[in-house]
């Protein structure tokens, strides 16, 4: 018959859990958008037509239509590294982007990275009310004074 020893039991439920939690805290790296082919920036020159730029460098990731000058194609890359429960941290981030002129030829195209980036609240998730600022004052005296048009 065999015997099982509690403190062996333990240690092996000890080693368990911290091989599970040094898994869990090991970081994951994710690509998302746009997968550029090694070299292929190099090949665009001004002149080239849209066609031929959409031949090296694929599909863009997004475009904008500039009625009076020309449309633009721009092909995004970002790397992001997340550990279990924590936000998500962007490591990197390459926007290319590509300008033609109005005959469709290229105009210019430029290389960014994420240190040329600006970041943008898009959704901040507060309305801004018009005529609900108050002084310090205003907000001291609110309950003494009551809530009178105005104050």
């Amino acid at each position: 018959m065999t015997r099982i020893y509690p403190a062996r039991a333990f240690l092996w439920l000890v080693a368990a859990f911290f091989a599970t939690l040094v898994a869990s805290c090991s970081p994951s790296i994710n690509h998302h958008g746009y997968l550029a082919k090694p070299g292929a920036f190099g090949q665009i020159s001004e002149g080239m037509s849209r066609s031929e730029v959409e031949g090296i460098l694929g599909s863009p990731s997004t475009t904008a239509s500039i009625n009076f000058q020309g449309d633009s194609n721009y092909y995004i890359t970002s790397v992001t590294e997340s550990r279990s429960f924590l936000k998500a941290k962007e490591m990197s981030r390459e926007v290319i982007a590509v300008r033609f002129d109005r005959g469709d030829q290229v105009a210019s195209f430029a290389q960014y990275g994420l240190e040329d980036g600006r970041i943008i609240n898009i959704n901040s998730r507060e309305t801004p009310v018009v005529g609900n600022e108050r002084s310090i004052l205003q907000d001291l005296f609110k309950g003494i004074l009551g809530s009178k048009p105005g104050f």
